[in-house]
């Protein structure tokens, strides 16, 4: 790779990024603005556009979280993919192309280019320097992020300079202020978000999901937030499958009927090794599925073969085939003649 492709261009000196403004700032009275409802009402304030069609508002703050190993990252590159040069993603659209900057805190840089290399393969090309990368393996030896700390948050605000997409992934490497479920420990995260977004800049955060299944941590972080987005394995989910997993938006404001429904994606590889997305609705084990595999293991099929003919894992066999059954010894018999 070339060293310079990924290059953390301006060093910032975390510990001296406050000056002598920052403490005059602080002891200047603070001053607030307010206007009459009326004259709010005759403002011609322009629409709000999506930057991702139709869940990522301009301006929008979101969240996107998932369990470990599930897809969080595949995701995330590709929000920021389709956003950098006005693509698609998933059931996703970008209508223009919007200058990203992702911070990844997390990956190995081999690991982050691999992927990326096959994200590329697969459509059009980013204008020149519209998606950067803040990968911090790539930083010196030592080097690292705490975005709780208002001087560390300088140190990304430095590289936010025609910048309208914000990705920071994720939390757990790139924030540590405190205790993850103490909600006081985010408000300084929580100032800092609202600044961007008064400041032009749509945000994803990403963030890992707890043992029960919801994000990690205070619940006050999906208060300011205009979008929320889960990830998590469908019930006959195989390793085998890969990144495989189901798609919820818990939280987003604005979004309804078919474009708030639920979806399954799963990535396949072509023989080029480009990334595909294939995305399906969610299937309900409805009444026609279970009456198949019954048929055809009565039939003689066995769970492989069933799951070969039908396109299911052979968990989901196993499952619809032990809720055929049960279906069946419910079922009163017929009376004879």
């Amino acid at each position: 790779m070339d060293d310079q492709a990924f290059d953390f261009d301006e060093r910032v000196d975390f510990d001296n990024v406050a000056g002598d403004d920052d403490v005059e700032a602080e002891e200047q009275a603070l001053t607030l603005d307010t206007i009459c409802v009326s004259k709010f009402a005759e403002l011609k304030l322009p629409p709000r556009k999506n930057v991702l069609d139709p869940i990522l508002p301009e301006r929008g703050l979101a969240m996107l979280f998932a369990g470990r190993g599930i897809g969080k990252t595949h995701v995330a590159l590709g929000i920021a993919y389709a956003v950098s040069c006005g693509g698609e993603f998933l059931r996703w659209r970008a209508d223009r192309a919007c200058n990203v900057l992702y911070v990844d805190g997390e990956m190995p840089q081999e690991a982050l280019q691999d992927r990326l290399l096959a994200t590329m393969k697969g459509g059009r090309q980013p204008p020149v320097g519209a998606f950067r990368l803040l990968c911090m393996d790539r930083q010196p030896l030592g080097t690292s992020l705490n975005l709780a700390d208002p001087k560390q948050q300088e140190a990304i605000n430095s590289h936010l300079d025609g910048v309208e997409f914000l990705v920071l992934d994720n939390l757990s490497t790139l924030v540590n202020g405190g205790a993850e479920n103490d909600a006081e420990s985010w408000i300084s995260m929580q100032a800092w978000l609202l600044q961007l977004r008064r400041r032009g800049v749509t945000v994803l955060v990403v963030h890992h999901a707890g043992r029960g299944g919801n994000a990690r941590g205070t619940s006050k972080r999906e208060d300011v937030l205009d979008t929320v987005i889960q990830l998590k394995h469908p019930e006959d989910y195989d390793p085998g499958d890969g990144a495989r997993f189901e798609v919820h938006l818990t939280k987003a404001r604005g979004v309804f009927g078919e474009d708030a429904l639920a979806f399954e994606a799963k990535l396949e590889l072509d023989e080029d090794g480009a990334a595909r997305w294939v995305c399906t609705d969610l299937k309900s084990e409805d009444s026609e599925d279970v009456q198949k595999v019954l048929e055809l293991s009565e039939a003689g099929k066995s769970t492989r073969e069933i799951g070969k003919e039908l396109s299911m894992s052979k968990s989901r066999v196993d499952r619809l085939l032990k809720k055929a059954k049960r279906a069946k010894k419910a079922k009163p018999a017929e009376p004879k003649d």
